[in-house]
């Protein structure tokens, strides 16, 4: 794959120790940040099996940092038995990596309930594999020290961070312990509460990113869903608030396969469901309403200024394959949306966002997020 010349300079970064430490100049020009559905992705396309992906790739070109959330395992040689039926498993071979990498996604999570897929054993050699693909990531590590950290990229423009971590459906053994390999998790008490320690160890983790990120995004796989999983549970709003109070410039938000509303607070973005980006399910064509076949891709601006700006691209996923139901390797790959697409997708964001705070208006090239009137 050839390198742009922005993958270059930020791979030079990652040379010199740059990419890892803070140092480079704060606030000088625009940072932008491109911020994606999560990807379930198990083939890697061809150009001709992924004909959305120029148009897509030119748009996240313009971003200094693409970030995305990782639901799908990589297989290697210490995977374990599945923890989960075939049908739903997300496993695949590191070169889906190169797809992602393909649209410039260079920040990920790896906290999610299908990281466990393959144990213990996987989520090491899914780390192993972003490793060896100059892929940063936090919410899953070799323990919960490793999962909570946040992962870091340099820019020319500035340094973004992420600190990643998951509610609900996470398997038994699943998350991170001091001495087994797992996943960032945010658990809820039976009284519907949240663990202390592991609000105060998350809320811990924005903070340190804070102190030395020009951009910090606290990302959110949730699966404890209201009974219509379109809606944002109240006590998942209430602890985004928080991520900001602690430092936090965005809220990315995945695990509901439907978008979801989006909200401002402080003047940071709430962005509480992003849906898929990729959507490589294995189930029957019919199992998800169309809805979760749509999505946005939220570019966010940061100014000299400190000001956020966060402009919206609708997408589309194709949920039958080129080759037709049996088709499920070029299934479920994003393309812009049309311009009617595009009015109906932001539409429905708009109705889910006005009762959060947020209002979505359509733009000439796209749409925009902004406080509710």
């Amino acid at each position: 794959m050839t390198l742009g010349r922005r993958q270059l300079m930020i791979g030079g970064l990652a040379l010199t120790g740059l990419a890892g430490c803070a140092g480079l100049p704060r606030g000088t020009e625009p940072l932008k940040v491109a911020l994606l559905g999560q990807a379930l992705i198990e083939h890697a396309p061809s150009a001709d099996e992924w004909p959305g992906r120029p148009a897509i790739a030119a748009r996240l070109a313009q971003a200094d940092v693409v970030f995305t959330n990782l639901e799908t395992v990589i297989r290697g040689s210490r995977a374990g038995a599945p923890t989960r039926e075939l049908l739903t498993l997300h496993a695949a071979g590191p070169e889906i990596l190169e797809a992602l990498k393909s649209v410039d996604v260079g920040l990920l999570t790896t906290a999610n309930n299908h990281a466990f897929d393959l144990g213990s054993g996987g989520i090491l050699d899914t780390l192993a594999a972003l490793r060896a693909a100059g892929l940063p990531t936090s919410g899953s590590g070799a323990d919960i020290a490793e999962a909570s950290a946040p992962a870091f990229l340099a820019t020319p423009a500035g340094r973004v961070a992420v600190v990643g971590f998951a509610t609900g459906k996470v398997r038994e053994g699943g998350m991170a312990t001091e001495t087994r390999p797992g996943v960032n998790e945010l658990r809820r008490n039976a009284d519907g509460t949240l663990h202390t320690g592991d609000e105060a160890r998350i809320i811990g983790a924005i903070r340190q990113a804070a102190a030395t990120a020009d951009l910090v995004i606290a990302c959110h796989h949730n699966h404890d869903w209201e009974p219509d999983n379109a809606l944002v549970p109240a006590w998942q709003q209430a602890f985004a608030r928080r991520c900001v109070d602690a430092g936090g410039d965005v809220f990315a938000g995945h695990g509901s396969p439907l978008p979801q509303g989006m909200g401002v607070y402080r003047g940071r973005p709430l962005l509480y469901g992003l849906g898929n980006f990729i959507f490589q399910t294995e189930k029957v064509a019919g199992s998800y309403p169309p809805d979760a076949w749509t999505s946005v891709m939220a570019h966010v601006t940061r100014h000299a200024d400190g000001r956020l700006e966060t402009a919206l691209n609708a997408i589309t996923m194709n949920e039958t394959g080129l080759g037709g139901d049996d088709d499920l390797a070029t299934r479920g790959f994003p393309s812009l949306a049309s311009s009617l697409e595009t009015a109906m997708i932001l539409d429905r964001i708009d109705r889910l966002s006005r009762p959060l705070g947020g209002q979505v208006v359509v733009t000439a090239s796209g749409g925009r997020l902004q406080t509710a009137a």
